[in-house]
């Protein structure tokens, strides 16, 4: 409606002022060194409103020329888009049927125009890998480090991962520690730093980081135990390796109480002092952990034991079946430091003790070595016979229970 009455209005302007205008044109002159243009101011007026139209036309036309340039660039880049996200979905078909030589080749097509780029790059290294090509599988993260620019973490990440997969164990190492640096806490990362800390035996590094394990929960409180035992007892190991038994008390002595008082640890340390063949520090460890906690595994230490003080072991061992009960262990185990003392009939009546409460191969064996000593062989085959029934019966024991030392008594 206003584009109808601004019409309107230009007609009746022109109509009243047309005839005012037609006598007075004006007069123009335009003159260059070989032309005379003249014409008039109408004519003039006229020549640059058809050039500015002209002008118009022409940028009209490139507009529309240069849109469809970009709508066709468009349109190329959205079929690449589409084919990428394709090919992808197609590539994690593969990989849930496991031909990673597929999953490499669709997930590399087209992976600049993908989503993700960095991520089609990373599944396609982990899929190289899988297939044993590492040339290929060094390309793919080098493509990935370039499309993920700033953020390297997936990149690192997947580095190392391949790497232990490789068995290269110390490159792991180094760039796990990196990792830590950067994300501390990331389970992924925490994974990886463990795996690499117990292939390089760096039991330090792994007890270092296992509050962080407990406090993302990457594992259940059973799992960090397990590693936590772990990396102690492989510390011990090195500890006993290159300073023997007087390392080993040292290190011991300045841990702290809450670790001095852990029963697994105190079987560790005494199972590494027996093998250093200090029997004296290894039973005082056993009696302080027996005293504080009943543990089944510092009680199977005993009879391993050689020391000048047994009565100390016996005391300890009676003082347990007061708090315990007379339990086959403890009876078993009593019988077994007797024996070694060449006090026959108490170990025989220890051994039947225990028998009485449950059947065990183990203890059958003693009781007949320790028949054997008081005189009775009839009764000393049948304890054998019985010893290898159950045992051809029940292949496993379900108490373990460790072999004894020779008597020191031989037989007359």
């Amino acid at each position: 409606m206003l584009r109808v009455l601004l019409l309107f209005i230009l007609l009746i302007a022109g109509i009243v002022i047309g005839p005012i205008v037609a006598g007075h044109q004006g007069y123009v002159l335009i003159q260059t060194d070989n032309y005379n243009i003249e014409t008039s101011v109408t004519g003039l007026v006229i020549i640059l409103i058809v050039t500015l139209v002209a002008l118009f036309i022409v940028e009209w036309v490139l507009r529309r020329i240069f849109r469809t340039g970009a709508r066709t660039r468009r349109w190329f880049l959205v079929r690449k888009n589409h084919r990428a996200r394709k090919h992808t979905k197609a590539a994690l078909m593969k990989l849930a049927e496991g031909d990673y030589r597929q999953v490499e080749k669709l997930l590399t097509r087209n992976a600049d125009h993908a989503d993700q780029p960095v991520v089609n790059y990373l599944l396609a290294a982990e899929a190289a890998q899988q297939r044993g090509d590492d040339i290929r599988a060094n390309q793919h993260l080098e493509r990935a480090m370039e499309a993920a620019d700033n953020d390297q973490l997936p990149v690192d990440i997947t580095r190392v991962r391949i790497q232990l997969a490789r068995n290269e164990n110390h490159a792991a190492r180094h760039g796990a520690d990196r990792l830590l640096e950067i994300a501390p806490r990331h389970p992924e990362v925490l994974r990886l730093a463990e795996q690499a800390f117990i292939r390089t035996r760096a039991w330090q590094a792994l007890l270092d980081i296992l509050p962080a394990m407990r406090k993302v929960r990457v594992y259940d409180e059973s799992k960090i135990q397990a590693l936590e035992h772990q990396a102690y007892s492989g510390l011990m190991d090195q500890i006993m390796e290159n300073e023997g038994s007087e390392g080993l008390n040292g290190w011991w002595r300045n841990q702290s109480r809450h670790t001095r008082n852990d029963t697994r640890l105190q079987v560790a340390l005494a199972e590494h002092l027996i093998v250093c063949n200090d029997h004296e520090i290894a039973q005082d460890i056993i009696v302080k952990g027996l005293k504080n906690h009943y543990n089944e595994q510092l009680l199977l230490l005993l009879p391993r034991l050689k020391t000048g003080d047994p009565e100390q072991l016996e005391k300890v061992l009676r003082q347990q079946v007061k708090q315990q009960g007379a339990s086959p262990l403890l009876n078993s185990t009593m019988g077994q430091l007797l024996m070694k003392r060449g006090e026959w009939q108490p170990a025989a009546d220890a051994f039947r003790a225990a028998l009485a409460q449950r059947p065990d191969a183990h203890d059958y064996a003693w009781l007949a070595d320790v028949l054997d000593r008081l005189r009775l062989p009839e009764e000393a085959t049948q304890m054998r016979q019985e010893s290898l029934n159950l045992s051809l019966n029940s292949p496993q024991q379900a108490q373990p229970v460790l072999q004894p030392e020779p008597p020191l008594h031989p037989l007359p």
